[in-house]
């Protein structure tokens, strides 16, 4: 499988990357702070709201096995690193359950989020090499906000696949 760099451009169909990269900023707090301004949209549907979680995922073994996908219907879902590592990112468009082949792999730099778009497929979050936190901005409220669908056939992800994706 395929890994790509997480760009804002590559990633444009499935949500947006948070990175202060390239971001409107400009100095706060009487010049002691710099804020990056509106690195991303929470959007929350259907009488929800958004909340701010931190996430601590356990790193994953490689090779690692791509056995499913979710997406969350009623509101968008963002995660930025907290731990200072590199993670992966799998997604596919919004619609029908995703085949394989429609599987984007994205490497995401420890200092990029990524905030996925309401109802677009992606795979729980894919820790590497640390244990690591997360910091996630999502929807609570009522209605089912996450549906998990069963890839109809395994994807390996490996060691040479992150190393090819890291040197570009």
């Amino acid at each position: 499988m395929r890994i790509e760099p997480l760009t804002r451009a590559a990633f444009a169909p499935f949500g947006e990357v948070i990175q202060t990269e390239g971001a409107e900023h400009f100095p706060i707090n009487g010049g002691s702070t710099e804020r990056f301004h509106a690195l991303a949209r929470a959007e929350v549907l259907e009488g929800g709201e958004a909340i701010i979680s931190v996430f601590r995922a356990t790193p994953r073994a490689l090779p690692f096995t791509l056995q499913e996908m979710e997406y969350h219907p009623l509101g968008s879902q963002a995660f930025y690193p907290l731990s200072g590592l590199p993670y992966l990112v799998v997604v596919a468009p919004k619609g029908p359950p995703p085949a394989p082949e429609s599987l984007r792999v994205f490497l995401a730099r420890p200092d990029q989020g990524v905030n996925y778009a309401p109802g677009v497929w992606h795979h729980p979050l894919i820790g590497l090499y640390e244990t690591s936190d997360y910091l996630i901005i999502d929807r609570r409220g009522p209605g089912n906000n996450c549906v998990v669908q069963a890839l109809p056939r395994t994807i390996h992800i490996t060691q040479a696949n992150i190393s090819a994706a890291a040197k570009g």
